[in-house]
């Protein structure tokens, strides 16, 4: 392929530009490739893998740090414990936490709220731009992976139908490329879901859609011929999520959010929680002196 100005510097020169405008590990590799995308270069495998070599380069010479970028794909099940153990830190550390259980008395965000949400997103590479924001929030997230496996759907039913039992609403806020599995996973989610008992489940489809897509101008890319759905779909071409900057994705979830959480409730909450802290640190704090009793 004939070179361009798009070279190993010019990569790397861009590339500290744009994670210096995030914290380490929100953006994949894959990610920094469109925003580089966006600035000019040109939308192929040739260009990605100029990217992934320019950025190894870049992290094996000191300019990007390791861990700049996230790798979801990719990570240990279990860790090896074999740090020394010296009893004053573990003494410390023991204070530590008692003081924090005397003050960690919290109500469940969404426990009086009329709705139970979870959020799931099609590729679990984008879990690190979305987890902060569910995190903070009390949601659970996660990472279909494509059309999700029966096994992810079945212990997800689990929990959708428990909530239902409680009169709660369930809603999935959905987040996935587009094209045509991505269009269609939405589909297949409530239909499964319905077929394993969650009759009531809401699947709302927040990104990435065709109008956002024409929105933000986001190039599209030729459909996969090995994706069988697009015989019959009449989209503009491929666009994966990960070409959106990961700040209007968040942005997104938490308008999506907002939608459904009924604040005045949550003061409600809040006003009991802080009566019932006291009642749970004099009991706590009751215990801990009877226990030096002993």
């Amino acid at each position: 392929m004939k070179r361009d100005i798009f070279t190993r510097e010019w990569i790397i020169e861009q590339a500290l530009d744009v994670l210096s405008q995030y914290d380490p590990g929100v953006l994949t590799i894959r990610a920094l490739h469109y925003q580089l995308v966006s600035r000019g270069m040109t939308n192929d495998i040739q260009h990605y893998k100029r990217v992934v070599a320019a950025t190894g380069v870049a992290r094996w010479d000191g300019r990007i740090a390791f861990d700049a970028f996230s790798d979801r794909e990719r990570s240990m099940a279990c860790s090896t414990e074999a740090d020394p153990v010296f009893l004053d830190e573990e003494m410390d550390k023991g204070k530590r936490q008692v003081k924090a259980w005397m003050n960690a008395y919290y109500r469940n965000r969404w426990e009086n709220q009329p709705y139970y949400p979870e959020v799931l997103i099609e590729k679990k590479a984008l879990e690190g731009v979305f987890v902060r924001t569910c995190s903070r929030h009390g949601i659970a997230l996660g990472a279909c992976k494509g059309y999700p496996s029966l096994t992810f759907l079945y212990e997800a039913s689990i929990r959708i139908r428990e909530a239902e039992g409680r009169g709660k609403q369930p809603i999935i806020i959905y987040f996935g490329d587009y094209d045509p599995s991505g269009e269609d996973i939405p589909r297949a989610l409530k239909e499964n879901l319905e077929n394993l008992g969650c009759h009531s489940v809401e699947i709302k489809r927040v990104a990435l859609n065709e109008d956002q897509v024409i929105a933000w101008g986001l190039p599209p890319a030729p459909t996969k011929v090995t994706d069988s759905r697009s015989v019959h779909w009449d989209g503009l071409g491929q666009v994966e999520l990960d070409a959106v900057r990961p700040e209007k994705l968040m942005a997104l979830l938490e308008a999506a959010i907002a939608e459904i959480f009924d604040q005045s409730l949550y003061d409600e909450l809040k006003e009991a929680e802080a009566s019932e802290r006291e009642e749970y640190r004099k009991e706590l704090k009751e215990y801990v002196q009877s226990l030096s009793e002993e």
